[in-house]
């Protein structure tokens, strides 16, 4: 009885020290929350939109995130997120506002994907026609970030710093040694030759089919990189590869500056004088005033209420029929018809950022597109990624527009079922059956498939296959033996996919909107987002349900290793057949 109350007391006890470090960690988050709140911004003359290149650039902002808040708790460093979106308005709030000089781009180590700087630095060309200036500082260029960079009038370096120049590698990641360990077989049944996503888990190394296409579609985006930075810095591309080959961040600086790389070594000290020397309407004695990102964001709209609207709707991530993260089906299906059903949108663009998923799911986002589009204009932009299932959902669209350096297509499906028969012997278990009929435990997990039940998956996954050639077919208006010429699972540039047929035009997220505001026959519109955006209260309850352990993680192990905590621990909710192109490339 005595240890029975010493147990007990101790359980209550803990329960009770559970409760109260949940409940100061939820007033904690709060606060963090509360106390980053931003009031309205008025802009002041003589002013810098100043741009920190640091954190993660994703395609969406993420109001009041909660792996930040999460991480400042935790007393870690917070984990960025900048909004693809974000920065393009305020880009344009800059060029179109008196008070704004010129754009400051200090740091160089923000993670994003090439589509995405792509997109950035094509507002920022657009910025340039106002006669304003951009000036780029860094201690340390990141190759994306000085690709970005190459835009600005001035490019700045710290005389000790480093300018990463090396060219792309792409290096995936492979786990079948692994699973030999641990006993698994990864059982695969697929179409298409280039259908890479199922190789980290049957072989060690890139197929013949995979290294081709990988090769290709890589120097395609080098190109284009290397092409624009060429012409921005009048640097031949031979000399600009010459440079690359050189490893250039371990190169003395003066060679940067020798090369024309960049314009000027000085110390961060020395920014605020070299900005006021470009910033030529700068009144002699007058200091210059530097406007944050957020604070950029606060600004009020000067936008005149329309009542006809274009709506943007973000497709970002995997797409998936369960979770929290990513496409999830039944709430795109839900934002697509929702959508429709409103009388102010005239049209739609839809913001593609996905390398696929469930190829169940997808059918069921294109069936809810196609109905839109009956009503109403339907315009696709792609972002990094729109391949396999990302491809999928747009091939309905009345016209792609797509980056160069887009990655798309991967037309091709997959079904991937573990063998754990070689586990289970390992660990010392055994299984019996009694079956009614001679398919009763058709597909299980502990043994090997048999010929007649790989017949089967082969089949079902044949008339995936061939319903996605022919959602292809009818949207882009080519047979489907066309499409399967370029199918295969082969994965394209935007640069590549225009030239084969896959995508229309070459553009920016803008450009799409304006074009479905022209096909609507628009002279005036505002534009809105879809889904609506969570509040923090809204997004902390969803997590205390489902995402703590999400944002837990992502705040420890961050962005890069999260992601392959991720990608292993999802092998077990893959269902169905997979409409998804390579699980991470890891271009560098």
């Amino acid at each position: 009885m005595k240890q029975f109350l010493k147990y007990t007391l101790a359980t209550v006890v803990g329960i009770i020290i559970t409760s109260v470090l949940m409940t100061l960690l939820f007033f904690g988050i709060l606060g963090a929350v509360a106390g980053s709140a931003e009031k309205t911004t008025s802009l002041k003359p003589n002013s810098v939109y100043e741009i920190k290149l640091e954190g993660t650039l994703i395609d969406r902002s993420q109001d009041d995130d909660l792996s930040a808040a999460l991480a400042g708790v935790l007393g870690q460093d917070e984990q960025q997120n900048i909004g693809l979106d974000d920065l393009l308005s305020n880009i344009k709030k800059a060029k179109n506002d008196p008070n704004i000089l010129g754009i400051y781009l200090n740091g160089g180590s923000l993670e994003a994907g090439i589509a995405s700087i792509k997109e950035m630095r094509d507002a920022l060309v657009d910025f340039k026609k106002s006669g304003k200036f951009i000036v780029a500082y860094a201690d340390n260029y990141s190759q994306r970030m000085y690709y970005l960079a190459t835009v600005a009038d001035r490019i700045l370096l710290n005389p000790i710093g480093m300018l990463e120049f090396k060219g792309l590698s792409a290096q995936p990641t492979f786990f079948k040694g692994t699973l030999d360990k641990l006993g698994i077989e990864m059982q695969v049944v697929r179409v298409g030759t280039f259908k890479s996503a199922v190789e980290p888990f049957i072989d060690t190394k890139m197929s013949d089919a995979n290294r081709l296409q990988v090769t290709e579609f890589m120097g395609s985006i080098w190109k284009n990189m290397l092409n624009e930075i060429s012409a921005a810095r009048h640097i031949p591309t031979d000399s600009l590869n010459s440079y690359a080959d050189q490893m250039m961040m371990f190169q003395a600086t003066e060679k940067a500056l020798q090369y024309k790389m960049v314009d000027k070594l000085l110390y961060s000290q020395s920014v605020d004088s070299m900005l006021k020397t470009v910033a030529k309407k700068l009144p002699k004695g007058d200091e210059l005033v530097y406007v944050t990102h957020q604070e950029m964001k606060n600004l009020p709209n000067n936008e005149k209420y329309d009542k006809n609207k274009v709506a943007v709707i973000y497709a970002v991530g995997e797409i998936s029929d369960m979770g929290t993260e990513g496409i999830i089906e039944k709430d795109m299906v839900k934002t697509i018809d929702d959508v429709a059903k409103d009388s102010a949108v005239k049209a739609v663009v839809l913001r593609v950022n996905s390398p696929g998923g469930s190829a169940y799911s997808s059918e069921q986002i294109w069936h809810a597109l196609a109905l839109l589009k009956h009503k109403k204009p339907l315009i696709i932009s792609m972002g990094d990624y729109a391949a396999s299932g990302g491809y999928y959902i747009s091939c309905i669209g009345d016209q792609i527009l797509a980056q160069p350096t887009t990655i798309t297509g991967s037309i091709g499906i997959f079904g991937i079922i573990p063998n754990i028969e070689g586990l289970n012997s390992k660990i010392g278990i055994s299984h019996d059956v009694v079956n009614t009929n001679k398919m009763s435990d058709a597909i299980t997990l502990n043994r090997k498939f048999t010929p007649a039940e790989r017949d089967l998956m082969q089949n079902y996954v044949n008339r995936g296959y061939e319903l996605f050639v022919q959602r292809c077919a009818d949207g882009r208006k080519m047979t489907a033996e066309q499409i399967k010429n370029i199918a295969e699972g082969r994965v394209w540039t935007g640069q590549e996919a225009f030239r084969i047929g896959l995508v229309d035009k070459l553009g920016t997220l803008n450009d799409a909107i304006a074009i479905a505001a022209k096909q609507a026959k628009l002279k005036s519109y505002n534009v809105s987002e879809y889904p609506e955006k969570e509040d923090f209260t809204a997004k902390l309850m969803k997590s205390l349900g489902k995402d703590v352990e999400a944002s837990f993680m992502k705040a420890q192990l961050g962005d890069e290793q999260y992601k392959l905590f991720k990608q292993v621990k999802d092998l077990g909710k893959t269902n169905g057949i997979q409409a998804r192109m390579s699980y991470d490339l890891n271009i560098r």
